[in-house]
């Protein structure tokens, strides 16, 4: 026996510069893969969680059943106040290592008529199988052939399907269901894939927080409008009371400030004002509920020692505190990797707006 020995060349390093990231949490991992490493549970908490964000507008509620009894429903999507008596939709999950084929699912197809036949509750307007690999080949074609997907399920009952639908009793094909079978709308079923799912997730608040892979670009703030709104009414009238301290002139109107410096000062803090707003618009979309409100408080941990100090007036203090949001250190926060200055100082005064800080002196 003769052997071929070979020295180990270098292996090849990384195409590009690594970063902290990835030392600290290794390659990112497309959704889709992450998917494949759930747990039917986490599978279904997922398929719940989409249908939550991503259908809700089409349903008055969703909701998981789970356990024993279930009667073939999974997530279950409610158009009216009838629930299960009324118009709704189901989300079957399903997570194998396989794109799902027939076999994974004659006992659903049976579970489904079986209950629906006893008036446990009424056909679902859609059936969809749920699966990270979707309908294979062959389910596909009899998912988009009703006919065909009506015979094979007669076919297959006996051997399938009779003994699987309910551990309490065997249930025959005889004549009344088999009649129910015949008259059954089997255009109902469809099947989804996990692309599916994760392409609509984007777009929900909780998508980075699943995933990873940072947050979308954030949208450039508008800028104030020339009018006061009333939303900005107390920081302003705050600030406005912070400058009459200054200068010992009552200032009860922006158009009344007359030195440049406190004219400046004030469009700036409108700006920073709306800044905030616009981060906090940004949250609501991309980043789970609490996260900006978590923000805030951080801010506002940060900021009221420096608050809460002596000043000789009110616009001393407001560019104190401001500067103090500015210069603390928030690194556990989601939004962080995206506010900027200016957000800060709004914070400032979206807190002075729900009366937690204030800007004169008494």
């Amino acid at each position: 026996m003769t052997a071929s020995w070979k020295d180990i060349v270098s292996p090849s390093g990384p195409v590009s510069e690594v970063t902290a990231s990835q030392v600290i949490h290794g390659p990112s991992i497309p959704p889709q893969q992450r998917l494949l490493t759930y747990s039917p549970d986490q599978w279904e908490d997922f398929v719940h969680e989409w249908v939550h964000y991503c259908l809700k507008k089409s349903y008055k509620q969703v909701q998981r059943f789970s356990g024993a009894g279930d009667m073939g429903i999974d997530v279950v999507g409610f158009v009216g106040a009838q629930r299960l008596k009324g118009a709704w939709d189901n989300y079957q999950c399903k997570h194998y290592d396989h794109a799902l084929t027939p076999g994974d699912v004659w006992p659903e197809f049976g579970k489904i008529i079986w209950y629906s036949f006893k008036g446990e509750y009424a056909i679902p307007c859609r059936y969809y199988f749920v699966s990270p690999w979707g309908a294979g080949t062959k389910l596909s074609r009899l998912l988009g052939n009703a006919a065909k997907l009506r015979e094979e399920l007669i076919a297959n009952w006996d051997k399938n399907v009779k003994s699987a639908i309910t551990s309490t009793q065997e249930v025959p094909l005889d004549s009344a269901l088999r009649a129910y079978v015949d008259a059954f709308d089997f255009s109902i079923f469809e099947a989804k894939t996990a692309l599916q799912l994760v392409d609509d997730h984007r777009t929900t608040p909780v998508h980075a927080a699943r995933f990873g892979g940072g947050l979308p670009p954030r949208p450039a703030a508008g800028k104030p409008p020339t009018a006061v709104d009333s939303a900005e009414s107390r920081y302003v009238t705050q600030l406005l009371g912070a400058y009459s301290e200054h200068t010992g002139t009552p200032v009860t109107d922006p158009s009344a400030l007359s030195k440049p410096k406190l004219k400046e000062h004030f469009r700036r803090q409108r700006e920073a004002f709306y800044e905030a707003e616009a981060l906090r618009v940004f949250a609501r979309d991309t980043v789970p509920p609490g996260t900006f409100e978590s923000l805030q408080d951080d801010i506002y941990d940060g900021v009221i020692d420096t608050h809460d100090a002596n000043y000789a007036d009110g616009f001393e203090k407001v560019c104190a505190v401001t500067k103090a949001a500015r210069d603390m250190q928030i690194t556990a926060n989601a939004l962080i990797s995206c506010t900027n200055p200016k957000d800060r100082d709004g914070v400032c005064h979206q807190l002075v707006n729900e009366e937690r800080l204030g800007w004169t002196r008494s």
